[in-house]
């Protein structure tokens, strides 16, 4: 606040012809330069206008002024303020209220200065900057809802809402689509959409982490901002992704009846999985459905073994259902082709004959046969493995003794120890080429 001080010799007179009296020394009077207060405005910054015009009164108070100004100027003027009548009130002490106002219409937007000035001996002065604001139609997001509400991390939800301008759908403006992170303060914007017919508008992000979505719309010249209501979604660790590698159905083609076998191998992006059921399925040709066949339990480095019978053609595939922490999978499917097996011999055991009858318990028992299989009609020796049984005096089972070869001329021999009275006879079980056959039974009897 400006101040000056003057200094002013008073002189002490008397009428002519008396005496003047001269002080012995000169006294000096102190005279204050105007003080002014701050300026007050009512009503505060900013102002708020809309079709009606709004009065703003400006309050400030000066010391020691003879009379005092309040200039303005206003948005993009450019030069001297211009002044604003002023109107002198009661006093405060030493202090004078100055007041001064001016109308304001939707027209004045904009920033404005002002200036304050109390005059006496000398000036002070005081400025400033208020705010004058158009009052724009009112906006508001209605049925904002963000879709689903837990799902897993990464993965795709559907935010949406409307935009209403007094009640109506507000079309072909932007909408700006904000997040707020569990456990934190702001929001951070993630994508923009327009509102399309009547004011809905749908945008489709990704859940990263659990938190609060909401819409905003921000202010423009014609309208008012608006900000929706918060949805949080819940979004869980994602499981990790399993797959099943090197998965064989083997032999192919495999013969009816003989055994089937599967591998593979069952792991996540980074490590194997040991301990997991992986299910073995077979769709037959022509068939649509999967069927269950048989399982397997990983081992230590996620790999599995399993067999079956081959039964008909068709295609197969190893599940894993999932656990916990890891999606399930399921393997690339293998096509088995099965056929049918090859016709077989017909094969015979003769002249099977043990001996001696009767024996000595404990004595040896010489024990012939011939093996023989069917070639087109001629009965030709045989080379195979052929098992001996007995069947002891009583008993209803014939049990396994011991196992022999025959020749290449099928010729068949063996020696056997008896104990006990009974029946005995071979039995060929067959191979690839040719079906099986039981000889007749011998009996011999065992003297004590």
């Amino acid at each position: 606040m400006l101040q000056r001080i003057r200094v002013v010799t008073v002189a002490l007179a008397m009428g002519a012809g008396a005496l003047a009296l001269t002080p012995p020394a000169s006294a000096e009077v102190q005279v204050a330069a105007p003080e002014i207060s701050k300026v007050r405005m009512s009503p505060a910054s900013p102002i708020v206008v809309s079709g009606k015009a709004v009065t703003a009164t400006f309050t400030f108070f000066a010391k020691d002024a003879t009379s005092a100004e309040f200039q303005l100027k206003a948005p993009g003027q450019t030069g001297v303020f211009t002044p604003v009548n002023v109107a002198a009130g009661a006093k405060r002490g030493d202090w004078t209220r100055f007041t001064a106002t001016k109308s304001l219409d939707a027209g004045a937007a904009g920033t404005w200065n002002f200036l304050a000035i109390a005059k006496g001996d000398g000036e002070a002065s005081t400025k400033g900057t208020f705010e004058v604001k158009k009052e724009l139609p009112t906006t508001k997001i209605v049925e904002f809802d963000a879709n689903p509400d837990r799902v897993d991390a990464g993965d795709g939800i559907r935010v949406s809402g409307r935009l209403e301008l007094d009640d109506k759908g507000y079309s072909g403006q932007k909408v700006t689509i904000t997040f707020r992170d569990r456990g934190t303060d702001a929001y951070r914007h993630v994508t923009d959409v327009t509102s399309g017919r009547n004011g809905w508008f749908a945008a489709r992000v990704h859940a990263e982490s659990t938190g609060w979505w909401r819409a905003e719309f921000a202010a423009t010249s014609a309208a008012g901002g608006s900000v929706s209501d918060t949805d949080r979604v819940s979004v869980r660790a994602r499981d990790r992704d399993s797959r099943i590698t090197g998965f064989d159905a083997r032999p192919e083609p495999v013969t009816k009846g003989d055994r089937l076998s599967f591998t593979g191998t069952l792991s996540t992006d980074d490590r194997a999985l040991p301990g997991q059921r992986v299910t073995i399925r077979f769709k037959a040709h022509g068939s649509r459905h999967w069927q269950y066949v048989t399982n397997d339990v990983t081992n230590r480095h996620g790999r599995f073994w399993v067999s079956t019978t081959a039964e008909e053609s068709g295609w197969w595939r190893a599940d894993f259902r999932g656990a916990r922490g890891v999606d399930g999978s399921v393997s690339r499917p293998n096509w088995v082709r099965v056929t049918e097996p090859p016709e077989k011999s017909d094969s015979r055991i003769i002249g099977f004959n043990a001996s001696p009858e009767p024996v000595e318990r404990g004595d040896r028992l010489r024990i012939w046969a011939a093996l023989q299989v069917d070639d087109d009609g001629d009965w030709d020796g045989q080379r195979g493995k052929v098992r001996l049984y007995f069947k002891a005096n009583g008993s209803d089972t014939y049990r396994y003794v011991k196992s022999t070869w025959s020749g290449e001329s099928g010729r068949l021999f063996t020696t056997v120890r008896a104990w006990d009275s009974g029946r005995w006879r071979f039995v060929y079980g067959g191979d690839e080429d040719t079906n099986g056959d039981t000889s007749r039974s011998d009996y011999v009897r065992v003297s004590r």
